[in-house]
Parts: C-alpha cells; structure tokens; sequence
C-alpha cells in the first residue's frame, strides 16, 4: 500500500493497515526517544478504536478517513505545551485549506477543524513525560450517510477527493513551523502563534456555551485567547479564562 509517497518532515513514518487508537499505540514507544524522535508518525485508514475529547469514541468506516498521530518531544517550557493542541489545529485547517479553496476553515476552540460550520477533523493531544502525541482524525472519503452526526462533514460530502498524502506533508510541514516557533521565541505572542491561532478562530466573537468540567455552564462572548492559549469568554461585564471545556456555538441570525 503506498502512503504516502513524501514526507518532508517525519522523522519517522509507520502506516499500518489496521489500528486501535493510533494515539495509544504511538504513546508506547514515548519512552523510546532514540527509535521514535521527535515527528515520528503513525497513520492508517482504518481505526477501530479511537478516542476524542473526555474519552469519548471516535469510529469510522474502514477507508473512510485518515487517522494520523504524530510524536512531538518539543524543547520548550512544559507551560507552553498548553498551545500546542491549538498549533496542531491551526496546522491541520492550512492543510485542509489547500485542497479546498474557496471553503471557510476554521478552528472551533480548542482544536476541532471546521469547513463552513461542520467538523472535518477533530484533535487529541495527551502528554507523556517528554511527549506530546498529537492524534488527528480527518474525515475524507465518509459519505453522508456515515457521518456521525448532522454537524459534521468530509471531504466526499463537499464533493472533494482528499488527496492524503498532501494533506500529511502539509500537516506536518506547518505543525514542525508551528511548534518551532513557539519553542524558538519561548512566547506564543512574540513568536507569532497567538496571532495565527486568533486568525483561524472559528470561536472568537462568538456568542458561546462553554460546560465546564463539573459540570457549570458558562454563556457569553468569546472575545480573545489568553497568552496561556485559554480562552477568555465576557459574560455580564466579567472576563472568565476557560482552560478547558466544550464549547458550543450559538447559531447566527
């Protein structure tokens, strides 16, 4: 099976026909940093057992999308790493962005990958001592029927044939870019990151509903990312930084 036919940037690349959770299984050889370097990648077609936000199930038909997970072993300070679940979104949606031109991306925060309001690609980061495993699921050739719900939408329903092998070297092209120039700068606002993630924010200015965890629901405007990569949500005069929660759109008029 050929895939891909270049990677500019993996140090390393494993695609295997068939996969649990290509997070977990990348996440055990984290403490093998001589055979699995920083970009390694681990990639198949076919996940059977995959897992977003809140370990909630991720699943597709076999061939009906692209599941990839890349090792980062980023030499920054271990409060920046807080970015890079952004990073990978902002990283995924330029890629996506390619090969549908014409087409609103965007990234809802944190991570999901949106193509004119519906999600084409969700996003996991877990840390592992000096790792940090970056899963991302990218629906491509999923027909309507497969879809897992109404907001969601592939490549095939936006009448597109993803080109895979593109979609990875640009992937990781611009998360190497990315995530270098968070650690370079050792600041996502003077090295830029901040202004890129607030650039591709399908969220900010938005009228949201945040749940939190344990529950509390916050409802108000998302008005910025904070130099910590929260988002700052304003409701009744008072800013909030949210780290952490799901974050649910309030339909425009």
């Amino acid at each position: 099976m050929e895939f891909p036919r270049s990677t500019a940037r993996a140090s390393r690349l494993e695609f295997v026909a068939h996969a649990g959770s290509t997070n977990a299984d990348l996440r055990a050889h984290a403490d093998d940093a001589a055979a699995w370097p920083h970009l390694s990648v681990l990639a198949t077609r076919d996940q059977t057992a995959g897992r977003g936000r809140l370990d909630r199930v991720w699943t597709a038909p076999a061939g009906a999308a692209l599941a990839v997970s890349v090792m980062l072993r980023p030499q920054m300070d271990p409060a920046l790493r807080g970015w890079i679940p952004l990073i990978a979104g902002v990283a995924m949606a330029d890629a996506i962005t390619e090969q549908l031109p014409g087409r609103d991306v965007a990234v809802k925060w944190p991570n999901d990958v949106l193509v004119d309001g519906r999600k084409i690609c969700g996003i996991l980061a877990e840390a592992s001592d000096d790792a940090v495993i970056v899963g991302a699921g990218v629906n491509t050739a999923m027909t309507g029927e497969q879809l897992p719900v109404p907001a969601a939408t592939s490549f095939a329903v936006l009448g597109a044939v993803a080109d895979e092998d593109r979609l990875l070297v640009d992937y990781l092209d611009r998360l190497d870019e990315l995530s270098g120039m968070l650690s370079s700068a050792g600041d996502p606002i003077a090295g830029g990151v901040h202004a890129v993630a607030t650039a591709r924010s399908a969220t900010l200015g938005r009228e949201v509903e945040v749940i939190l965890p344990g529950g509390r629901m916050l409802a108000g405007t998302a008005v910025a990312l904070d130099e910590e990569g929260r988002l700052v949500v304003e409701a009744d005069g008072r800013r909030e930084a949210v780290s952490a929660g799901d974050v649910v759109h309030a339909r425009r008029l």
